[in-house]
């Protein structure tokens, strides 16, 4: 894997005219799991956002290794990964559609494609529920399902927002592990959470507090 460093250098963000992000910097290597924490409204979501490209920063820049991140094209082609908050599926297909289409998107072949959406779908323990519409599944299983889709994408950064707020603690450790896997095999993985166990299971931490970073702990 080539590098995929992850860095925010001095990274401000505002919505109208009211700062989100306060001069935010630092380095996740690949092989990491940063914990991003703090309490809602503290500029989680507004940091991931903008790691990946669909926010861009008023101030300051992200860059995955040499690249200075532009738009969510670019950083997509970069192969950084997003697992939005409300997990961003489409409700109208089955899951493993959800994870399929994506890839065919980047040019896999259909085969390929869905025997890694099934696989990823397993490894979150749902290898039963494919072929379910997304509408018919239960918050907590759409998220294992965006958690799926990032993996099946095999990407360089992995950024997710809040993945484990609607499942319960069996779920939760699955999912932690999933996501230090991807880490394990050369992944920056970047989860922001409310879960304080979730947490503790990361490499390092940081946390917001109305757009400023304190740096908890560092990765090891």
């Amino acid at each position: 894997m080539t590098d995929c460093t992850v860095r925010a250098e001095g990274v401000w963000v505002a919505y109208d005219g009211e700062p989100a992000l306060r001069g935010v910097s630092f380095v996740a290597e690949p092989g990491t799991l940063l914990a991003v924490t703090g309490p809602s409204g503290a500029g989680k979501s507004s940091l991931l956002w903008t790691l990946c490209g669909a926010q861009r920063p008023s101030r300051g820049a992200v860059h995955v290794g040499p690249d200075a991140i532009s738009g969510r094209h670019q950083a997509a082609r970069l192969g950084v990964a997003l697992v939005p908050q409300g997990n961003g599926l489409a409700t109208m297909l089955s899951a493993v559609e959800n994870i399929v289409v994506p890839l065919l998107a980047a040019g896999v072949p259909a085969a390929e494609a869905v025997t890694r959406a099934e696989s990823a779908l397993e490894a979150t323990g749902l290898g039963e529920s494919g072929h379910h519409l997304i509408e018919e599944l239960s918050g907590g299983q759409q998220q294992r399902v965006a958690v799926a889709r990032a993996l099946a994408q095999g990407a360089r950064v992995i950024l997710a927002d809040e993945p484990t707020s609607d499942v319960d603690a069996v779920n939760r450790e699955r999912l932690v592990a999933l996501l230090r896997a991807e880490a394990q095999r050369g992944a920056v993985v970047i989860m922001s959470t409310h879960d304080p166990e979730a947490a503790d299971a990361a490499d390092g931490e940081i946390a917001l507090h109305e757009g400023e970073m304190t740096l908890v702990r560092p990765a090891t």
